[in-house]
């Protein structure tokens, strides 16, 4: 009977929708939140060298992980906060802004520093290894992003990325796969058929109003998600130069945000911004890696469905 109950359960997960949505929760009693994660996975190599704005050209990234179907809310940040305590650190400037108003909008005005204080969260809270190394006390003025020894680092060249890390901001690679990979190219825009988003149709744009809106609530996407176009821009864990690592050095933000038209929302655009910037139409989600038990798990239920349509 409990076999049963497991099959069930694996095979509704794999054959809902489109797109299978796998969910983690965190948090506690009144401060849970869940976040919802759709695969990404594929070879898509053939796609390396595609420049993707700036002289940036795409590198596949190799390995199947998933990404938040989301940008993470207001009302998922408020929850981390009142769990975690104070969202604060060196420099002060990246901490003095509050997040846009909205319970279900995505939240805006938070650095890259506070981005990544969320993202450790949901690993250690968890159990998991801190993607992100800061050093002195959490929640005073002293805790500051460090980065990774190459020993530590993800992939051996990622010194923001510890390698045992689950959560994570995506890469930008990671970032750019999920929204525009189409199985044989890199997309120019996240809609399902590459073609121009339309306002009101794949995203809520709106000339006369323009704001944010509930996330989720356009259109989906290429690959199972929503809002990469549009929405809020979004954080990637990527320096906007290669060369250049430091804690402090800028970060790429993509996806185009509530007020910016086609152009922007293209897989060619590509900006950046000190960590420690705080605007309203910034904010970020959350990339993941599968544990391995669970993929084991999710392949024997694979089987399963197929045998059962074979018959």
């Amino acid at each position: 009977m409990k076999r049963a109950v497991f099959y069930l359960a694996v095979c509704t997960i794999l054959a809902s929708a489109s797109f299978a949505v796998y969910q983690e929760n965190f948090g506690n009693g009144s401060n849970q939140f869940t976040i919802s994660f759709v695969d990404i996975s594929g070879d898509a190599s053939s796609a390396n060298g595609t420049n993707i704005g700036d002289g940036k050209t795409f590198s596949d990234p190799g390995y199947q992980y998933r990404m938040g179907t989301r940008e993470i809310t207001n009302a998922q940040w408020d929850k981390f906060k009142a769990d975690y305590g104070q969202v604060t650190g060196d420099p002060s400037s990246a901490y003095d802004s509050d997040p846009e108003m909205g319970t279900n909008a995505p939240t805006g005005r938070v650095s890259w520093y506070e981005a990544a204080q969320f993202v450790n969260y949901l690993n250690t809270s968890k159990g998991h290894q801190a993607a992100y190394k800061f050093t002195g006390t959490q929640g005073t003025s002293n805790y500051a992003l460090d980065t990774w020894s190459t020993a530590e680092a993800a992939g051996g060249t990622n010194l923001y990325r510890h390698k045992d890390a689950q959560f994570f901001l995506p890469t930008e690679d990671e970032w750019v796969k999920a929204a525009y990979w189409n199985g044989s190219s890199i997309q120019t825009y996240a809609t399902k058929d590459g073609s121009v988003p339309e306002a009101g149709v794949d995203t809520n744009y709106n000339d006369a109003n323009p704001d944010t809106w509930d996330a989720g609530s356009g259109a989906e996407e290429l690959n199972g998600t929503y809002d990469m176009m549009g929405n809020v821009l979004e954080w990637m864990e990527s320096p906007f130069s290669d060369q250049n690592t430091a804690a402090d050095s800028e970060r790429v933000y993509r996806g185009g945000s509530y007020y910016n038209g086609a152009d922007v929302l293209a897989s060619s655009d590509r900006r950046n911004m000190s960590p420690y910037g705080e605007y309203g139409n910034v904010g970020f989600r959350v990339g993941t890696v599968p544990e391995p038990a669970t993929m084991a798990l999710l392949g024997i239920g694979g089987l399963f469905i197929r045998r059962r349509r074979a018959r």
